[in-house]
């Protein structure tokens, strides 16, 4: 409890005196422990409705082993949503490489648009969408492949599947002729793009029922004309290709083979549709006050998704689904937060500015700020570590080391550049103060080698004590991760306009530890 949590630490030093409740407390505070969170299950068991499992293309042969988890996992949720709300538009926010996206588009077939403000990340996303496509279409391939391959097993005893195959087109209308609506139901059909192997699902029917539709066929064919040729007159005038007739040998079609290759157009225009570009990648970078119109000509009722959101990103989401009225739902998974701009970090007032955090009310009129330390913390995964994969030491100790220096030597005490990955670049010590100074736009002219070793030696001994303090940083990471989640939840629960919203963890987190989603639904309107 609360009393057994403040000897922690000291009343006069403040300084930590009992690490082991110390651990407990932070464990009690996670969000894991709180219960505030929805289970997975649970929301898809409330909106999975009529929705269907695809069965199509496999992310892991496309992404690394995080990516594909993080795809495959969201990706059925954000259809799940989409189909709850009636919705087949998707805006992904800070869509980077399209990896969500194109899924989203090809397993589902959801018109999404993936907004990134890099000009690199959409022409990137653009051409992987180009060859995801080659691969999609041969797994559609293989798909009919086994599929021909499974029907041909079970019909050993029957030698007229073969012929029967050849004649799918006027089979599938058949099977329909009672009326003309049931005919419109069955184009329809075919017309709608399918990205899962649709066929599969219904080919032990088709195989059981081929022999019966041969025997009615003769009977059927007037009816059937004049049905098909009734729906085709009221399609658009651009649905149906023109037939040549210098194909025809200059011989004329029966009316039946006119609607015959009519259907074949149709079914060859529903094909390419079904393959055609439904992931749009589009630059623009995206704050609070963004008006998706302006970057989405064609916005209609859609839903706004975000997978791993960097710094104010994630909040700007937020923002911009309570207040369009066109966005019906949101799933935004943040990240980066050490990148979130704080209202009250530095005590500067300025009225105008859209800050990261706090977003809620609640935290606002306490003037609440993390800190750019805090919020480096909650960067950190522990639940990595606690598995083995232990923090980078070695670099955690140069970047350390480095800042002694360029304080002492330099006299620099803040920058607005960054060294970045540059101990992963770096043969030595040596090396990689040299390669950072440069990036620092510092001259190292000025510091020789024995220098820069004389530091490294000073400190060296203090290495174990720089591996604690980042384990005790790794222990307390989830309480800050904590807050700023349930800031934006509280955010949610403060607008009118939302039925529900809530925290739902979507990954291992081993795999990705930025695994909660925030997620909202806005309130049906008359």
């Amino acid at each position: 409890d609360d009393d057994m949590f403040s000897s922690v630490f000291c009343e006069n030093s403040e300084k930590l005196i009992n690490v082991h409740l110390f651990a407990l407390a932070a464990k009690h505070y996670s969000l894991s422990n709180l219960g505030v969170c929805t289970p997975l299950e649970d929301v898809l068991e409330a909106m999975k409705g009529n929705s269907q499992e695809a069965t199509g293309i496999k992310p892991d042969e496309f992404m690394n082993n995080k990516k594909s988890h993080e795809v495959q996992v969201m990706s059925e949720l954000v259809d799940n949503i989409a189909n709850y709300c009636g919705v087949k538009q998707v805006i992904d926010i800070g869509s980077g490489k399209g990896y969500l996206s194109s899924f989203l588009s090809m397993q589902y077939n959801l018109k999404v648009y993936g907004i990134d403000s890099s000009n690199s990340n959409t022409s990137g996303a653009h051409e992987r969408n180009r060859k995801l496509k080659k691969h999609w279409r041969a797994y559609q391939s293989r798909g009919r492949t086994n599929l021909k391959t499974h029907s041909s097993e079970k019909a050993n005893d029957r030698p007229v599947e073969s012929e029967i195959k050849c004649k799918t087109i006027n089979e599938e209308f058949v099977n329909n002729t009672n009326s003309l609506q049931s005919q419109d139901q069955v184009i329809m059909q075919d017309l709608v793009p399918s990205c899962g192997f649709t066929e599969m699902t219904t080919s032990e029917t088709r195989t059981e029922t081929e022999a019966d539709l041969v025997a009615q066929k003769q009977s059927h064919e007037s009816k059937l004309s004049e049905e098909v040729l009734a729906i085709l007159n009221i399609l658009p005038a651009d649905a149906v290709e023109v037939f040549s007739s210098s194909h025809c040998n200059g011989k004329e079609l029966c009316e039946e083979e006119k609607v015959q290759r009519k259907i074949t157009s149709l079914k060859t225009k529903a094909r390419k549709s079904s393959e055609s570009n439904l992931y749009f990648p589009l630059t623009s970078c995206i704050t609070a006050e963004t008006e998706l119109s302006d970057i989405v000509t064609d916005l209609e009722d859609c839903m706004m998704v975000g997978l791993h959101t960097c710094g104010d990103l994630a909040a700007n989401t937020l923002r911009i689904f309570t207040a369009k009225p066109e966005i019906k739902a949101v799933c935004s998974v943040g990240c980066c937060y050490h990148l979130l701009s704080e209202q009250f970090e530095n005590q500067e007032e300025c009225c105008d500015k859209v800050w990261g955090f706090p977003m809620c009310q609640y935290l606002k009129d306490k003037g609440w700020c993390c800190g750019r330390n805090a919020r480096m913390s909650a960067c950190l995964a522990l639940e990595r570590v606690a598995v083995g994969q232990m923090l980078p030491t070695e670099s955690l100790f140069y970047r350390a080391v480095l800042q002694v220096i360029i304080e002492e030597i330099y006299g620099v005490t803040k920058s607005d550049r960054h060294v970045g990955k540059t101990f992963s670049k770096s043969s030595s010590f040596i090396d990689y103060v040299r390669r950072s100074l440069k990036k620092l736009e510092l001259d190292d002219s000025k510091l020789p080698d024995s220098c820069i070793m004389d530091y490294y030696e000073k400190y060296k001994h203090r290495m174990n004590e720089l591996e604690a303090f980042n384990m005790l940083k790794v222990v307390l990471a989830p309480c800050i991760e904590v807050l700023i989640l349930l800031d934006r939840l509280c955010y949610l629960k403060e607008q009118e306009n939302i039925a529900w919203s809530g925290l739902v963890k979507l990954f291992d987190p081993v795999k990705s530890p930025r695994c909660y989603a925030v997620i909202a639904l806005k309130k049906q309107t008359c």
